[in-house]
């Protein structure tokens, strides 16, 4: 017992010391708090910094990567790519499970439909936007603010030919425009085997320490030929190590930290357990298909991925929402910011209660709950490419409507980017959308009952699986040019159009209409009002000296490379190749379906390898998903690594901040380059990284 109480004081104390703790905030490059990094690290980017490492990051379709080379040259994650690998594989050059190396430039595969976006211009527009909506009730002021952005997106389009995206910070606080310069011609460089960049799958994910090679390479052409970025991020030239202060810039997805205490309690209780249910049988239903063959396994790879790497992170918000302090921390700030508004008379009268608003459209809410499975957001019932045929169907009554009028997707802001999804060249696999299609109608059947009128009307009498398939099966939907033709010809080739897909989207329509504007009128416009009151008195009292949550937009965060205690002990900062082949040997190539085992290369070359060379690192920055594939730098604006996960600790930190354990995980750079030169053959695409050709 001495020896134990010796042993936890020790680790108390280690606690106590800034770098055991990340540092907490996603800032807009704006607003970074120099003052307070110049104090704990001595260091703080100035204007010129940061703009250089905002014209070298880029988005990702779901992540974040950065120019590493005066030719082009763009790093993000395995993960973040793997999507595109998929596009450019085949079942007889299976990218991957083996890998890839272009043997040099005149090999690189062009990826169909892979966009990049680099952010060159921001606007804050919050007067204008406040103004259109000055004095409306809550549905009609949610409209004037969506038609006022249209209208400004619109003319900054026309005005500068950048791709432009309303961006709302603070739930409200503020409203800004992003100016972001689009690349088309993206191909694939490297990438290691799928073993390699995700080993230790499932078991491993969330956890360290890590031995993850979780890096790709592309390399974005314009005119034909390399792109010359106007920044990029040189390899660092002297060593990471603990302690040492680490800077991020990518696309946090989306937190709720600022969201109330009745919102974080919904979530904890009904939607997150709703939502890892649906995906769980999502999942299922993908690995049933996968099980039939190679090419099924190889085309449903990415999506299965996906699903656990989801899931798992969402029974990490569980257990954070869960722990013990953590909600009741939420309400003692909701209460301290409370007290504030009462002390001022016109806040007390305009927010005090909204707090009651929201708590009543959260309620609506969970009873409009088995409705969200008819919702179209990224896709309608599981399927993208059935969400493609449903923007067919509603677009020409839609562009015959004034663009106020109009769903977002379709208004003037938003067209453009609506028609280039609709056009995106990405290969369709028919059978596997009639698996997601058939999936999506059986959770509707689940969520609403056979009785339903949205339920008799899709399945017609027919099981799931039949009604998937009377949609799928002749379509011509998955050829870009027929849906080009579609969207050319109008109202009058739509409405001659025999194309199955496009007779069951008209069934869908008026049945997903209905369940989105429920879900908007009672209670999404409640939650923008109401939350945009509350986060304006939260602005108003503490102003920018704290930060908005996420929105998928670019942004800064800092700390130290760090351990953390877990297990009784202190987790270890930076793995090893030794750490790599350790856990491959220990666990032998069958456990947990082969996730530790390596490709034969690896044993084949592991003499070459300089096995001391760090592998992947732990560090304490304030990261969630979408900083995947972030550049990792230091003081130098210099690469150390590649963001590419966090702890299950961390997944708290979607709701609540907690700094104590809340991990980053890079890929470090060392290791990246190590792999290039001794395994992958890519000695070319080194020398470029490093300066020389």
């Amino acid at each position: 017992m001495h020896l134990r109480s010796s042993v936890l004081t020790a680790m108390a104390v280690l606690l106590a010391a800034p770098a055991l703790r990340s540092d907490e905030g996603m800032w807009t490059f704006d607003n970074v708090p120099a003052a307070r990094m110049k104090a704990a690290y001595g260091f703080a980017p100035d204007a010129a910094w940061l703009r250089h490492l905002q014209l070298a990051t880029v988005r990702f379709p779901g992540g974040t990567g950065a120019f590493v080379s005066a030719e082009g040259l763009v790093i993000t994650n395995h993960h973040v790519g793997r999507s595109s690998i998929q596009q450019v594989a085949t079942a007889d050059r299976d990218y991957i499970r083996g890998g890839f190396t272009a043997a040099d430039r005149a090999h690189e595969l062009k990826v169909p439909g892979l966009e990049l976006m680099m952010l060159v211009s921001t606007q804050d527009v919050t007067a204008r936007v406040r103004e259109a909506a000055k004095g409306l009730p809550e549905a009609e002021a949610l409209k004037a603010r969506r038609n006022a952005i249209s209208a400004l997106i619109k003319a900054e389009e026309a005005r500068t030919g950048l791709t432009w995206q309303a961006v709302n910070l603070y739930h409200g606080g503020e409203h800004w425009l992003y100016g972001y310069r689009k690349f088309t011609d993206v191909r694939l460089v490297a990438a290691p085997e799928l073993q390699l960049a995700s080993f230790g799958g499932d078991p491993d994910n969330y956890t360290f320490p890590r031995h993850n090679l979780d890096f790709a390479l592309f390399r974005v052409y314009e005119n034909g030929a390399p792109y010359r970025p106007e920044a990029f991020l040189p390899w660092a030239t002297s060593p990471l190590r603990n302690g040492d202060l680490t800077l991020v810039s990518g696309h946090p997805g989306t937190t709720y930290r600022q969201e109330t205490f009745a919102q974080m309690s919904y979530a904890r209780d009904v939607s997150i357990p709703a939502r890892i249910a649906t995906q769980l049988r999502r999942r299922a239903a993908l690995v049933a298909f996968a099980a039939t063959g190679d090419e099924p396994r190889r085309i449903t790879a990415d999506a299965i991925y996906g699903i656990d790497n989801g899931v798992k992170r969402m029974e990490g918000m569980l257990l954070g929402l869960r722990k013990p302090g953590n909600l009741e921390k939420v309400e003692k700030a909701e209460q301290e910011l409370k007290a504030r508004v009462e002390r001022d008379p016109a806040l007390k009268a305009a927010v005090l209660p909204s707090w009651d608003r929201i708590a009543q459209a959260v309620k609506r809410q969970k009873e409009l709950l088995g409705e969200t499975s008819l919702l179209a957001v990224r896709d309608v019932l599981g399927s993208d490419f059935l969400l493609k045929a449903l923007t067919l169907v509603r677009m020409p009554a839609e562009a015959a409507l004034p663009t106020d009028k109009r769903l977002p997707e379709f208004t003037d802001g938003a067209l453009k980017a609506t028609r280039d999804k609709l056009l995106n060249p990405a290969p369709v696999h028919l059978d596997l959308e009639k698996v997601r299609i058939a999936e999506g109608l059986r959770e509707v059947l689940r969520q609403l009952g056979e009785g339903h009128p949205a339920v008799k009307a899709l399945l017609a009498g027919r099981t799931p699986e039949a009604a998937a398939r009377a949609a799928v099966d002749g379509t011509a939907l998955a050829d870009p040019a027929a849906r080009k033709a579609l969207m050319e010809g109008g109202a009058p080739a739509l409405a001659a159009s025999k194309d199955p897909l496009i007779a069951f989207a008209r069934v869908l329509d008026p049945l997903v209409r209905a369940a989105q504007a429920r879900q908007q009128e009672e209670v999404q416009s409640v939650l923008d009002e109401h939350g945009g009151r509350i986060a304006g008195a939260r602005f108003q009292v503490y102003g920018k000296a704290i930060y908005p949550d996420a929105t998928f937009t670019l942004r800064l965060t800092f700390g130290p490379v760090a351990t953390y205690p877990a297990n009784g002990t202190l987790i270890q900062p930076f793995t090893t190749f030794y750490g790599l082949y350790d856990r491959a040997i220990g666990w032998g190539p069958e456990a947990e379906h082969g996730v530790w085992s390596l490709p034969r290369r690896w044993w084949d070359l592991k003499d070459k390898l300089d096995l001391a060379t760090p592998f992947n690192f732990a560090y304490a920055c304030d990261t969630v998903g979408g900083n995947s594939g972030s550049p990792v730098v230091n003081a130098k604006g210099e690469l150390v690594g590649l963001n590419f996960d966090s702890n299950i600790e961390a997944q708290a930190g979607y709701y609540v901040y907690d700094g104590t354990s809340k991990r980053s995980i890079a890929v470090d750079a060392r290791a990246i380059r190590e792999a290039l030169v001794k395994i992958m053959d890519a000695g070319w695409v080194v020398k470029e990284l490093e300066g020389s050709k």
